[in-house]
Order: C-alpha cells, then structure tokens, then sequence
C-alpha cells in the first residue's frame, strides 16, 4: 500500500465483493471508499490474461502500421468520440501544449434505430476499428471492450453501497451508457518537440470511473498534496480511477482522481495503455445523491445532464474539429 496525501491507494478483491459473505463484503467496501479518498483503487478482477494478451497485440500492430494507414481509420466530425486520433491533438484542460499520444476509440454500437444511436450516431454507431489492416481485429476489441465494461459495472456496485445507495444503483446508469474504450500509444520521449517528459498533461476524467487493465511501461502519476506519485498496481491487477461525475454524482465525498503521464529521467521506449470511460447514457440528469448531503457536507453541485458535461470537456481537450481550443 503506498501513501497518498494522508491517505492509501489500496488493493481490493472484487470476487471477494461478489462471493464473500457479510464481513467480507464489507471490508471490500471500506477498503474502496477509503482507497478512493486519492481518487485511486487496484482491483484484484478476474479479465482473462488471454483475452488481454491477444488485444494489447493487436493494438500495438496498429500503431505500428504506417501513418497513411491509420489514417483512414480517422472518423471525420466525430470529435474524437470513435476511430483514430493522431499524434499531438488531444490536449488536456489544464494545459496548451498537446498531449504526446496517438489513440484509437470505440464502443459498443447500439441497433439502427435506437434512440441513442440516432442521436449520438458517433458513440453509438458502428465502431471504425481496424479490420482492412488487421482481419478480426473489430470482434477482439469489441470482446475486450465488453468484458472490461462488466468490470466497471461490478465495481460500480461496491461504490453504490459505499455511498449509501442501493447496490445496483449505477446498473441503470451505465446500462446504455456512452462507455468507451481508447487504446493509446505513448511515442518514445526522444521523439517529442520541445523536450517535455509529460506524455499526457494534468487532468480529470469526465467519466464515472476509469479501468486500465494493463499498461506495457510506467508512467501514470497519481496528483498528491507532496507532488507525484506513480501508480504501481498489484502484478495483474487493474488500475481504476474516480471522475468528474462521480465527484459530482456524490457531492464531492468521493474525489475526482488527478493524474498525469509522465515518463521517468532516463526512460525509454515507447507505451502503450487501453483505458475505458464507463459513462452514464447521455439523458441520465447528474444530481448529488441525498446520501451524499449532509450538514457536514452541504450540497455543493447544481444538477446537469450527462451529455452537457461531456460536451464541454471535449471542447475542452481540444477535440472538437470545428472549434478547437488550441488551434493546429
């Protein structure tokens, strides 16, 4: 366990959660909420090694086509929400210098016809995934994305007991949530203009939670009252972090987790990481829970809708093609 401005990032077990009795139960709960207070947990999960062996290939494969070939993988007006972003575009909100990072994005597509699908037609359509270059590379990933998406779900519910809430609580949010999943390649630091060692610039997610199974190098920093600290999971286990909507989903008693990704003096080669955002569906309206408002802790957050605050923050990292923040 490693100190975090007063507080632990924690190891927890989920299937300990799900199979164990009261007390075991319990102690998973505190363990979460009070790991949680850095905006950071490790989870003990049970994602086959298979399944995340055969997907991190893949993807590296990707990134490892030419840059014409990744290309057309770009999904034009889609702001970054599917398909394949290049380097240096995504930008984080607390800087103007544009992250050192390539991505690749997608999600589970909703049926022709579903109202989200035709409202959101780039969250919730068909994916742009790699097939031409790399034959069954959409049925991986979208397996990968599936089975990392009933993670977040499970842990999700250890979260909703912990602040009071009924164990399934965030099922309903998440169920057509706009969850996305984004692999992203980190080039060697030696290859950056201007010399910065930061790969990914200081933020918050948007989202509920984040998982990151696995990344092939170091380099995520969790934000802490003394500076920096790495994130350094168990071996297997994943890595997740709070966002910007549970924060104000429990009114501010559960942080939004702050970090970076920075490479070490002296480290090279390049990184590689997939992350997904579990999002609620774009009509959920965001409201303190009652739970989390006491006289202890005033109602800090006015109620907004999902889909507005994801909006704004994708202006904010400068993803929005017709309106950047940071212009090429």
């Amino acid at each position: 366990m490693r100190e975090v401005s007063g507080a632990e990032i924690l190891d927890v077990d989920l299937l300990a959660f799900e199979g164990g009795g009261r007390a075991a139960r319990a102690a998973v709960v505190d363990g979460v909420m009070r790991s949680l207070r850095t905006g950071f947990v490790y989870v003990e999960h049970d994602l086959p090694v298979d399944l995340l062996d055969r997907a991190y290939a893949c993807l590296e494969a990707f990134f490892s086509l030419p840059a014409e070939r990744k290309n057309r993988y770009t999904v034009e007006g889609a702001s970054g929400q599917t398909g394949y972003t290049g380097l240096a575009v995504e930008t984080a909100a607390s800087s103007d210098v544009p992250d050192w990072k390539e991505m690749l994005n997608w999600s589970d597509p909703k049926p022709e016809g579903h109202p989200l699908r035709e409202r959101h037609p780039f969250r919730y359509g068909p994916p742009r995934l790699p097939d031409d270059d790399l034959p069954g590379a959409g049925e991986l990933l979208l397996a990968f994305h599936r089975r990392v998406a009933d993670l977040q779900r499970r842990v999700l519910r250890i979260i909703g007991a912990g602040v009071g809430a009924h164990e399934d609580y965030f099922d309903r949010m998440v169920a057509d949530g706009a969850t996305m999943t984004r692999a992203i390649h980190y080039p060697a630091m030696d290859l950056a203009p201007g010399g910065e060692h930061v790969w990914a610039g200081e933020h918050c997610d948007i989202n509920l939670i984040t998982a990151l199974p696995r990344a092939t190098a170091a380099g995520l920093q969790v934000r802490t009252a003394g500076g920096w600290t790495d994130a350094v999971p168990p071996e297997g286990g994943a890595i997740v972090n709070t966002g910007i909507m549970l924060e104000h989903l429990t009114n501010g008693m559960i942080p939004a987790g702050r970090h970076r990704v920075a490479a070490s003096p002296g480290q090279t080669g390049d990184r590689y990481s997939v992350v997904q955002f579990a999002h609620p569906a774009p009509w959920f309206m965001l409201a303190p829970l009652p739970t989390c408002v006491t006289g202890d802790n005033p109602l800090r957050y006015p109620t907004v809708s999902a889909d507005d605050a994801l909006a704004q923050v994708i202006w904010e990292i400068n993803l929005v093609e017709t309106g950047r923040r940071i212009a090429d």
